[in-house]
This record gives structure tokens, sequence and C-alpha cells, in this order.
């Protein structure tokens, strides 16, 4: 049969959610039981649980899950991971990149679980100088490693939909612990973000 995704959801969270949704549609004037609506809550429901799965997820756990010994003390970059996330100030999207770093001191990851945390980290209600600060603590406390590095790039619709209505503003954020404190080492990283390597 081949490979499947599965989606589940809690019925008692996706029941609760689904009537504050109906209540929503109502209150901004809208009506619930038309033909385009009728699904909505339900739908909406689920589309919240997905987007905030993260809160059920372990990423230090996920990290220690592909550990494995080895002698390399270079440095690790996976650059253009995206992002998509709620700002948890109006829970509208924000969305972007977020490249990260590490310099490994006897112990790697596989390169699939550093995408996999910050997108766990991602599906959470979140401000984008808190997701680099997670992301740096999770690696950190998972690997011990000699430096971390994050950089996020990324376009936040409570900007761009409402209040400044800024539609061309990207927010830069970044962080740097132990080797990539030293000026030489987050250069190199930088300029790897920027180099076109192929």
């Amino acid at each position: 049969m081949g490979y499947r995704k599965i989606e589940e959801y809690d019925l008692e969270i996706t029941d609760s959610l689904k009537e504050s949704y109906l209540n929503l549609i109502k209150k901004v004037g809208e009506d619930p039981n038309r033909d385009g609506l009728l699904k909505t809550p339900e739908r909406a429901a689920k589309a919240m649980q997905f987007l905030t799965q993260g809160y059920d997820q372990d990423p230090v756990a996920i990290l220690r899950g592909a550990m494995f010994d080895e002698n390399h003390q270079d440095m690790v970059v996976v650059k253009n991971i995206e992002i998509y996330s709620l700002c948890e100030h109006h829970m509208l999207p924000f969305f972007g990149k977020a490249h990260v770093a590490y310099i490994p001191d006897g112990k790697i990851v596989g390169l699939s679980k550093i995408p996999r945390i910050v997108d766990v980290f991602a599906r959470r209600l979140q401000v984008q100088e808190r997701l680099n600060q997670d992301i740096i603590s999770c690696m950190t406390e998972a690997l011990a490693p000699l430096g971390v590095a994050v950089v996020i790039e990324a376009a936040h619709m409570c900007m761009m939909m409402r209040g400044v209505e800024k539609q061309n503003s990207v927010t830069t954020t970044s962080g740097f612990t132990g080797a990539f404190e030293k000026q030489e080492t987050r250069s190199e990283f930088l300029n790897l973000l920027s180099a076109n390597l192929k």
C-alpha cells in the first residue's frame, strides 16, 4: 500500500474548539449555517491543533534519538529551513527561514532532526525572538556542543495585514553561544549563509 500520513485529533479538544470557532463566526456577523461555513468550525479546530502540535512534542528527545559519537569539531550548518508559526500577540502567522549551525564536541545529530526541532518550536504560539532562544537552548541541552548559532528571517502578518500594514518588512533575529561568540567563527557562519555553494 505504500506510505500513508495519518492525522489524529483529540475529539474532546476538537469539539471544544469547534464551539469557540462557531461563536467567533457568529460574533463577526457571519451566518454559520451558510453553505461555505458549515464545516469551517471543525476545519479551523483541526487546523489550530495542527498549528500548535509542538506543545505535545519533546524536542530534546527528538535530538537525542538520533545522536552519534563522532570526533568532529567543524561547523555544521543547516540553512533555509522553512518556518511557519503563529504570533502569540495576535495569533496571526509569521513565516520565513531559519539557519542553524553548531560545532560538535564528540556528538553529532542526524541532519533531519534539526528542521524537526525548528518545527516543534514553531508549532507553538511564539515570538520570533524566543524561537531563536528555544532552538539554541534545545541544541545546547541535547548535544552540549562547542557553540550554537541561529538566524531567523521572517515576515509577520500582524505587521502586514493590520497595524502598520508594511508588506515588505522582514524581521531578522540572531543568537550565538560558545564558539560563535568569537567574531571569526560568527563571520564564517554568516558568510556561509550568504554563499551560494553547490
